[in-house]
């Protein structure tokens, strides 16, 4: 077997040199939510959280990691798709290219990341407040330490009203960092942020008490499944397997009334990505190329899906429902932390007591290692980042 992922593994061996064999290839893969990252928290290289979640991750060192809640967007700008980047860019820049403590290894990452539906305004009175809010605050700067004032009442209302929950445009967004030795085929990559959530068949749509649809026709013909996104990003390894990571961070299964809005789409998020690995033809592309996953794929569902199997206020158990039980997931390895807290599972990936971050391979890769990282200072994230070394086989 050859190795990639240095920090754990035995040797570490040039691009060059692997892709010329097709032999098994062991890769870190990581998911760490960082807790609402924005353009002003990276701009420069002083921030003393961020240097502390790069030291963290450097530690690790993975060859792919999913970041959630990282925001799409460049300082004062939160429209334009071409400086969505931004965030993440200088996140890998300021932070991660540079060595956090002596002796830690800077890491270079290509970055893939595109528009999350959180912060944009809908239009429409999704809460039901009896106001629609399409106008934003601009977000309060951090200050020095790191921190930030809670959030404005006018921002919460913003929030309620956009197609998923962010006080500006872009907030709480995703991206992928992939290790140079790796490449992204850019153009096989599948986004879903505009499937409209009635389009799934049978969906857990919200309903009032009296049975009635919660949103009105006008406002379930536009209403988008994904909270953030979902996202298809084929890598190719330098033993020229290619995995498709299986990128989401579904809504909260909280937040909500009676009619169970957060809940019943955080299950459907998570129903999504069954469906798709079982290559479903309902599924519809932000392209609009209809199908999911062929069969042979290899694939990893990646990031936090907000919902613990055993615990928490999931929505009829999404989770061992149509993930863990899935005969086309590897699933039997459950990451967990030898560092006890008090309070917490071993399995638990974040500090309010729940499992909810994942890495959940199919079925012809084969789980190494793996587990939650608990050596992280305490404010610089309510999440623990989770890893898995994979074993995966070459191409020839």
């Amino acid at each position: 077997m050859r190795y990639l992922a240095g920090a754990v593994c035995a040797a570490v061996v040039a691009t060059g040199a692997l892709a010329q064999e097709a032999s098994t290839l062991a890769i870190r893969v990581a998911t760490f939510n960082l807790e609402d990252v924005r353009p002003d928290d990276v701009a420069d290289a002083r921030n003393p959280r961020m240097r502390q979640l790069a030291e963290t991750i450097q530690r690790i060192a993975p060859n792919v990691i999913l970041l959630n809640e990282i925001a799409f967007a460049a300082p004062n700008d939160f429209s334009r798709p071409e400086t969505g980047s931004w965030t993440a860019e200088q996140f890998v820049k300021n932070y991660l290219s540079v060595p956090q403590k002596e002796g830690l290894t800077p890491i270079t990452y290509h970055v893939y990341t595109s528009r999350p539906n959180t912060g944009m305004p809908s239009g429409f009175d999704l809460d039901q407040s009896g106001e629609a809010q399409s106008a934003f605050p601009l977000p309060e700067p951090v200050a020095a330490d790191g921190t930030r004032p809670p959030v404005s009442e006018r921002a919460r209302t913003y929030g309620n009203d956009s197609w998923g929950y962010g006080t500006f445009p872009g907030q709480y967004g995703m991206a992928l960092l992939v290790d140079e030795r790796l490449s992204i085929d850019t153009e096989k990559i599948r986004t879903f942020r505009l499937f409209p959530w009635k389009s799934m068949p049978d969906p857990e749509l919200p309903r009032k008490e009296d049975g009635s649809m919660f949103y009105p026709a006008e406002v379930l013909d536009l209403f988008r499944l994904s909270s953030k996104s979902h996202w298809d990003v084929p890598v190719t390894l330098p033993n020229g397997a290619v995995i498709h990571f299986l990128c989401s961070h579904p809504t909260p299964p909280a937040f909500d009334g009676p009619e169970d809005r957060n809940k019943r789409r955080n299950h459907d998020e998570i129903r999504f990505w069954a469906d798709y690995i079982a290559n479903a033809d309902y599924i519809v592309d932000d392209a609009n190329v209809r199908g999911g996953l062929p069969g042979d794929s290899a694939f990893v569902i990646l990031g936090d899906l907000n919902a613990d199997p055993d615990e928490g206020d999931s929505y009829r158990d999404p989770i061992d429902r149509f993930l863990l039980s899935n005969q086309r997931i590897n699933s039997a390895t459950a990451p967990t932390s030898d560092f006890s807290i008090e309070g917490l599972d071993a399995d638990d990936t974040a500090r309010f007591g729940l499992r909810v971050d994942y890495i959940l391979p199919s079925a012809r890769l084969t789980p190494l290692a793996s587990g939650v990282w608990r050596q992280v200072e305490d404010g610089t994230s309510d999440h623990f980042p989770v890893w898995m070394d994979l074993a995966v086989p070459g191409i020839p």
